[in-house]
């Protein structure tokens, strides 16, 4: 069973309307806005991580959720497996300068047993605060397709958190994402869609076309790449495949009318149209897309 085929059959149970169906990051209750993530070692991050980054990474991950609704953090609820001592102060040190750097207060949580030499799963629920806050449901025909910031920095980090040569800068892109709290908040108001790219542009704008009931087609040299990216993986076709198909990056993916100029610094990339599915070209024409366009879970 893939997470879409999960996500498919939760719909079969009681549904709380804030649920929206469960087509979007996040759920509402009246103006707050709440959303929760898991990290799973191994999976989200590797073993060898310092505790500290992970504790960054999870709290961060949930706020980009709320980041991608216009909302502002009201705190957190923590879900944590006791297991080792040190590892767990480090963690500790590192959320608290997390919820300090992104004003996001602990409410409360819950804490189990870790069995010994279990992997650590530890999930976060972060509740926010928005007057409006646009789905991923509501792109339009003709509408364009913008990102901020630079796509394909945490993939490549994650290559050299396992052992490439390259920039610092890259790995700490994947060890710690910065949530666009304050592009959201300014794109609340205006984007008629929005999400943050946590798999993968690709697959993320083919989520967001077809909760639209639209397609969408991407133009890969418009995809913005950091300048650290193109040094440690170049420019050509095969390097901005790879960039947007790699997960982590934690931007935000927001649609506008055409002729309307986002109020925050992002590129346009792409537009959507009537239709179905995502479509692919760059300045040599068409391209076809790979096997696999971004990450999603599968038992």
């Amino acid at each position: 069973m893939t997470e879409a085929d999960f996500i498919a059959a939760l719909r079969a149970l009681p549904l709380h309307p804030g649920a929206q169906q469960l087509r979007d990051d996040t759920a509402r209750l009246g103006e707050l806005v709440l959303t929760t993530d898991t990290i799973v070692e191994g999976v989200h991050y590797l073993s060898e991580d310092a505790a500290a980054d992970v504790a960054w990474k999870l709290l961060a991950v949930n706020l980009s959720d709320l980041a991608a609704k216009g909302a502002v953090p009201e705190g957190a609820l923590l879900n944590y497996p006791l297991g080792d001592d040190g590892w767990d102060r480090d963690f500790l040190n590192g959320l608290g300068e997390t919820m300090n750097r992104f004003d996001c207060p602990l409410l409360g949580g819950d804490t189990v047993s870790l069995p010994h030499g279990a992997p650590r799963v530890i999930s976060l629920t972060a509740v926010g605060r928005a007057s409006r806050s646009p789905a991923r449901s509501g792109a339009r025909a003709g509408d364009m397709l913008y990102v901020t910031g630079t796509i394909g920095d945490a993939g490549a980090g994650l290559r050299i958190a396992t052992g490439e040569d390259g920039p610092d800068s890259l790995a700490i892109a994947y060890r710690r994402p910065h949530p666009r709290l304050g592009e959201g908040r300014a794109l609340g108001a205006v984007a008629r869609a929005m999400m943050d790219v946590s798999d993968g542009l690709l697959i993320d704008a083919a989520r967001m076309a077809d909760a639209s009931g639209l397609a969408v087609a991407i133009d890969l040299a418009a995809v913005p790449l950091s300048s650290d990216l193109r040094a440690f993986a170049g420019d050509d076709r095969n390097a901005r495949l790879a960039a947007v198909t790699a997960g982590d990056d934690y931007e935000l993916l927001f649609a506008m009318p055409p002729g309307e100029t986002p109020p925050v610094a992002a590129t346009r990339i792409g537009r959507f149209a009537a239709g179905t599915g995502l479509s692919l070209q760059d300045n040599d024409g068409p391209i076809a897309l790979p096997d696999r366009i971004g990450f999603e879970h599968r038992a």
